[in-house]
């Protein structure tokens, strides 16, 4: 519409200015566009998702080992009476389909024997703690095996950093341990004992649902020596825990998918739209040109007519997978047809939805297809003030697949009633 305004300007202000300007044959109005005739796109998928999605909370319990300084213990080192009961909250967020972060506390009791030669039989010591790490979780299957939001079982490695309060060190008579050489400032051994642990480990996954995961974590900390209360030999403590629990998925865990790729038919056709007007234009001034050696010529009769939007349209607006939200790149579609039924207030149009059949239930997808076709008429009257009564809204689910390529059925067509 505003292309053939221009025009009708161009050609009044030519036959005004006859009488003050000598016409010249080589007057002649020239466009030296570029015509577009490639597009080249990313192959790849890209993944992305609300901030408010693919948070998650987990609950876990298991048991824990010391490996501290054994002192004179010939014992095993992996012993049955050291081990404890140890208790885990987490809550965290995939922040891509590969990586997520996790806050991990764990706490509980410690059980762990250093008998000295001065005192062999004073060796036993127990103590409580809690441990808090910030951790980095990589999707191992999703990396390695493609992105698959659906998939039943996964391995997902962990590494942390963060912070452990050791307190109540205390022998099999409740009083301070033999084994206890670190002081406090002010003389004394220490009550309290701070460290910075650092953390890793393997998360085993089992799908139960959308929403609720099972899995067995084994992880190792390491600490510093101080950690139990008695510094010697190795410069390094560590603790050993194998839990299992829930995880409970917020929302569920899922992404939206983005090809490039995908809109490459629709890019290629409006730049075959592009060039069409600028066809148009060029024929337009040479046709100026043509009056123009033909003046003076009587004043132009201006006939007011009405002006029907009539420039090309795409037909279609495209949805990502398992979503009903216009993307800003559709948007543009949804606003020409708005354009157009303003421009021509006689006529009304049909919206029907559909989906691809490689995603999801029939049943899922007859409502998903309905969302879809809502959402379009929603736009049209709540943002362009388009009246309802002009648009009848369909959905054909995935029973119809207007396209023989899948991915192309995630759509809302436009026909005229």
């Amino acid at each position: 519409m505003k292309t053939r305004n221009l025009y009708y300007a161009m050609a009044l202000i030519a036959g005004t200015g006859a009488t003050a300007i000598p016409a010249s044959a080589q007057d002649v109005f020239v466009d030296e566009a570029t015509t577009v005739t490639e597009y080249t796109c990313d192959n790849s998928n890209h993944y992305y998702s609300n901030w408010r999605n693919n948070w998650f909370i987990e609950v876990d319990a298991g048991i824990n080992q010391p490996f501290v300084e054994r002192g004179e213990s010939h014992g095993p080192v992996v012993d049955r009476k050291k081990m404890t009961l140890t208790y885990g909250f987490g809550v965290g967020r995939w922040i891509s389909p590969y990586l997520g972060l996790r806050l991990k506390a764990l706490g509980g009791a410690m059980h762990w024997d250093t008998p000295l030669e001065q005192a062999p039989t004073m060796g036993w010591t127990r103590a409580q703690h809690v441990n808090l790490q910030a951790e980095l979780m990589w999707d191992m299957f999703n990396s390695m095996g493609g992105v698959n939001d659906n998939r039943v079982f996964s391995i997902i490695p962990f590494v942390g950093l963060g912070g452990d309060v050791m307190w109540n060190y205390r022998n099999a008579n409740g009083d301070i341990p033999a084994a206890t050489n670190v002081e406090a400032r002010h003389g004394g051994p220490k009550r309290v004992v701070w460290t910075l642990p650092v953390s890793a480990g393997l998360q085993f996954r089992l799908r139960l649902c959308e929403y609720v995961d099972f899995f067995a974590e084994a992880r190792a900390t390491f600490y510093g020596d101080n950690w139990n209360n008695y510094v010697s030999g190795n410069s390094v403590d560590a603790n050993v825990a194998v839990l299992g629990g829930f995880n409970f998925n917020i929302g569920g865990r899922k992404f939206n998918k983005f090809n490039q790729c995908n809109y490459v038919s629709e890019i290629a056709a409006l730049n075959g739209q592009v060039n069409d007007l600028r066809a148009q234009l060029l024929g337009a001034g040479a046709e100026i040109a043509a009056l123009q050696s033909q003046l003076p010529c009587p004043e132009p009769q201006v006939v007011a007519q009405e002006v029907v939007y009539s420039a090309p349209l795409l037909s279609t607006v495209r949805f990502t997978i398992n979503s009903d939200k216009i993307t800003p790149e559709e948007q543009v579609n949804v606003y020409n047809m708005a354009e157009w039924l303003k421009a021509n207030p006689n006529q009304k149009v049909v919206i029907c939805g559909y989906a691809d059949k490689d995603t999801g239930t029939s049943e899922y997808n007859m409502d998903l297809s309905q969302r879809r076709a809502n959402a379009v008429a929603d736009a049209l009257v709540n943002t362009y003030g388009i009246s309802r009564d002009r648009l009848s809204v369909k959905f054909d689910g995935s029973s119809v697949q207007p396209y023989g390529t899948n991915d192309w059925n995630r759509i809302v067509i436009f026909s005229q009633q």
